[in-house]
């Protein structure tokens, strides 16, 4: 029997998140992005896994719950930061007028500082839950400043 730490594992993966971002009109977008340079890694004594590092900083984990209904109207994310919905739905909706719904392990990486309110009054991003649940959500704030590039995590 082949040593499960010699095990094929195929090629590397990649994981989806949403990228909000501002350009440099201070404008808010979204774009699909890949997580893709993954690596095999062990950890002590267990079979290799797939890990795609990302650069060391301070970081502070914030949980919210957002009740049924709750909409955030206008703003800005408070710093670069990674949000993982655990249970419910919500939505966010960028300036450009694109809305994403995302639920349980979807990410979004919310780097939208910076905007420039449009002749709307529309700055950063709208966000709230969707359906007759509250949304359960796990935040990482970055203590870093936002690049403004889709993307810049490969």
């Amino acid at each position: 029997m082949a040593d499960d730490k010699q095990q094929d594992m195929g090629p590397p993966p990649a994981t989806d998140y949403w990228h909000l971002w501002t350009d440099e009109h201070g404008v808010s977008h979204q774009q699909k992005c890949s997580l893709d340079a993954f690596h095999p890694h062990s950890v002590g004594s267990a079979a290799p896994q797939w890990n795609d590092e990302q650069k060391r900083s301070e970081a502070t984990v914030v949980f919210t719950v957002q009740p049924a209904g709750w909409v955030g109207d206008w703003h800005e994310n408070p710093a670069p930061q990674w949000i993982v919905p655990l249970s419910g739905r919500w939505f966010v909706e960028s300036m450009d007028g694109t809305r994403i719904e995302m639920g349980p392990g979807e990410l979004s990486l919310g780097e939208d500082q910076n905007c420039v309110a449009d002749a709307e009054g529309r700055k950063g991003h709208r966000s709230g839950t969707v359906g007759d649940e509250p949304a359960h959500l796990m935040t990482i704030q970055l203590h870093v400043p936002p690049v403004g590039k889709p993307g810049h995590l490969r």
